[in-house]
Formats: structure tokens, sequence, C-alpha cells
């Protein structure tokens, strides 16, 4: 849901979008999203395999990346520059390139392995953006619900949106 709900509000027009999709995604999708993942006319999505991938390498850094949700096993590869596929590497030319990098992960509670990898991938540059939902904006559906973490997403990704209001606004 936060995947689907982060493509649905990137603008393919102002963005070039790029996908992949590690392994477990796909068992993760069947049972989350049964209908699939949609992708935004001009999105480019790539094999996991696929090292040819413009972004896979230093030469040609994207501007960020986000990898939403994130599994502990994926943060703890990017942590070490574990970097066997085109998801890993991406991740690991975003940091030694300074680009922003947004891992969402949603697993709970966390051990000590877990905040260890966090402040390897902090003191890298990368961004922890777990995902938390607020409910101050009293979401109504899941959606909503999920649109509170892809909000802060695209908040730190610096791409405006009117997914929730703002704290002490209204909603539109």
């Amino acid at each position: 849901m936060y995947a689907q709900r982060l493509l649905d509000n990137l603008d393919p027009k102002a963005h070039e979008i790029h996908v992949v999709l590690s392994s477990y995604a796909h068992a993760v999708l069947s049972e989350e999203l049964p209908g699939g993942l949609r992708l935004p006319a001009g999105a480019t999505a790539y094999q996991l395999r696929s090292m040819n991938a413009p972004f896979a390498s230093g030469s040609n850094p994207p501007d960020a990346m986000v990898i939403i949700p994130c599994t502990m096993g994926t943060l703890g590869r990017i942590a070490h520059g574990y970097s066997e596929d085109v998801l890993l590497r991406a991740a690991d030319v975003v940091l030694k390139e300074k680009k922003k990098l947004v891992l969402v992960p949603r697993e709970t509670p966390l051990n000590l392995v877990h905040v260890k990898n966090f402040e390897l991938l902090l003191l890298a540059g990368a961004t922890i953006l777990p995902a938390n939902p607020s409910f101050y904006m009293r979401p109504k559906t899941i959606e909503e619900l999920a649109d509170t973490v892809v909000a802060r997403v695209l908040d730190h990704l610096g791409v405006s949106h009117k997914l929730v209001a703002r704290w002490g606004e209204e909603r539109e």
C-alpha cells in the first residue's frame, strides 16, 4: 500500500520514476495488493538482476531513492555495502554520491542489530523514516492512513503534495 500510494502521488511528467521490486516484494504485493502494483504511465520497471540500469552507476546517480517498505534484511545489506542486485547497488550509489536515500522500515520490534544498522545508515547520510502512521487527521480509509506516511516521504524528497493537512491546518 505504501509503495502504491507513493507511486500514485508522483507525477511522471515532473519526475523520472524507476521501479525495482525485491524478490520478496512479489509475495508482499500478492497479499497486500491483490490487483498488483500499478505503475504510472511513463514509469520504467527493472528486473532485480538488471545491473545495467542507468541508476546503478555512479556516473548516472538518481537524485533520490526510496525503498518503501524496506525490510530489515534489505536495510542491513545496504548498511554493510552488500550490493548483489540492482536495488542494493542503486542504494549504494545513492549513498556514495551523497544523494537522498529514504528507507521506510515497518518491522517491529527492533533489536540491537537493527538499531546498529540504522546508526550506520544515518551516519552514511540515509534517512530512516519508519512507517509509523499518524491518527490526528482521523484517517477514514487505509489509503488515508498510508498517506500519513507517504506524505512524510514526499516531504523528504522535496515533492509538494496535498495528501494530509499540516499540523494546525484544515484539510482541503
